[in-house]
């Protein structure tokens, strides 16, 4: 019984966002086109989603930021942690990209139609202007400006730090704020389940059932790579630490945290877990301890994947070309945003997939598609986002104790 309830517990949310979608799916094979006649709930759920977005990474960011300690000398660790971090991530989304090439996704479901892009000329410069800045300051409050805003949003908080004392009152603020923002998304999730259902009706009712066939696609491409990522690149990341003995090592002890993070759904969850298992791979406690929280909240190699998944699909959903330099880099870098920013956010998830929708300019309609292909994937993502932190902290141990580390007798 205790574990039923904890089950229900821990996936209460995704249950219930199911049983929306589930609900709204009948309804559209049932009545068809005559349910556009609730598509204004879905459109409430996702404006409501929209407006809150931008103050909520504003000082989400800027938080996490004046938050670091300056008073600790992590130095070459944080500065190795942050380049394993950065480097698997981008790992994560280029096998995705590779993958989806080399299995292109069906572009025959979606409807095009609903995409409108101005097709304007400008040099590459312009465009890299337009898309990391802003030319007035009310302009960073739109979502299409997202980067943009999260740019600014960093420099504050460097400021923060740079400002000591003197800058306390407004450190002090934006903590509240973070706070008040973070209780404002979980209010508008509580209504997560009508919204999303009503969203998914019009399409089933408009589009058709065929509608499924684009999900179980979407499931197949991540649930792939996932599988692939996660046997072959955590066995080849942990031969890079300590070959072969690191290996046997790390999949010895990563059951326990794998079991764990399936059953909680949660990176922070999987914590104690990780911190015991990292002691028994042998990586030391004060890269251990250091590398596997700020991993829960930072690393997600599992949110990468689907990050680069959502992108891919909803492209095609749109008719919309995954190709050129230009797409496949603000992939790249969406993949490690998504993955820093969902860390610090209640069903940051979403927020992820709101920076995705804004940063290629695409539609709303477009929203509710990331937000199914996100929960469904959830539970898959959570063993990749746990797990990949301490096959990270081998690495990490590897740049720092020198390559003879996994033969040390462990001491605190």
């Amino acid at each position: 019984m205790n574990n039923t309830n904890s089950f229900l517990k821990n996936y209460r949310g995704i249950l219930l966002l199911l049983s929306g979608i589930f609900m709204g799916s009948i309804a559209g094979i049932i009545w068809g086109e005559k349910v556009a006649v609730i598509k204004p709930i879905g459109d409430i759920f996702i404006n409501l989603l929209f407006t809150a977005v931008v103050p909520l990474v504003f000082f989400c960011i800027v938080s996490a930021i004046a938050n670091i300690d300056r008073s600790q000398k992590f130095g070459k660790i944080l500065g190795s942690t942050f380049f394993v971090f950065v480097c698997t991530l981008l790992v994560a989304a280029f096998v995705t990209v590779l993958i989806a090439w080399l299995f292109p996704f069906s572009q025959s479901t979606g409807d095009g139609s609903t995409f409108s892009e101005e097709v304007t000329k400008q040099s590459a410069g312009d465009e890299l202007t337009q898309l990391l800045t802003t030319s007035d300051f009310y302009i960073l409050l739109s979502r299409k400006n997202m980067l943009a805003l999260i740019i600014f949003s960093l420099l504050i908080g460097f400021a923060i730090l740079r400002a000591g004392d003197k800058g306390k009152p407004f450190h002090d603020f934006i903590n509240s704020g973070t706070e008040v923002m973070k209780h404002v998304l979980l209010i508008i999730m509580k209504v997560a389940p009508i919204g999303l259902g009503a969203y998914f009706a019009y399409q089933v009712g408009t589009i058709g059932p065929q509608l499924f066939g684009t999900y179980g696609k979407a499931l197949a491409l991540f649930h792939g790579v996932s599988i692939f990522y996660f046997i072959v690149f955590f066995s080849i990341y942990a031969f890079i630490a300590g070959g072969t003995k690191a290996v046997a090592l790390y999949w010895k002890n990563n059951i326990v945290p794998s079991a764990t993070a399936i059953g909680t759904c949660s990176s922070i969850a999987t914590i104690p877990a990780n911190l015991d298992a990292a002691k028994k791979m042998r990586i030391p406690p004060y890269i251990g301890n250091l590398v596997v929280p700020l991993g829960a909240a930072l690393h997600k190699d599992g949110s990468s994947i689907s990050a680069v998944t959502k992108i891919v699909v909803v492209f095609a959903m749109f008719h919309k070309p995954f190709a050129g330099i230009d797409t496949i880099a603000l992939a790249l870098g969406l993949s490690v945003i998504v993955s820093i920013v969902e860390g610090g956010i209640p069903n940051g998830g979403y927020i992820g997939e709101l920076l995705i929708i804004s940063a290629y300019a695409l539609p709303a309609s477009a929203v509710p598609a990331v937000m199914i292909i996100g929960t469904l994937v959830d539970p898959i993502a959570t063993i990749l986002n746990a797990t990949g932190d301490t096959v990270a902290g081998m690495m990490i141990t590897r740049m720092i104790e020198g390559k003879d580390w996994v033969n040390r007798e462990l001491t605190e």
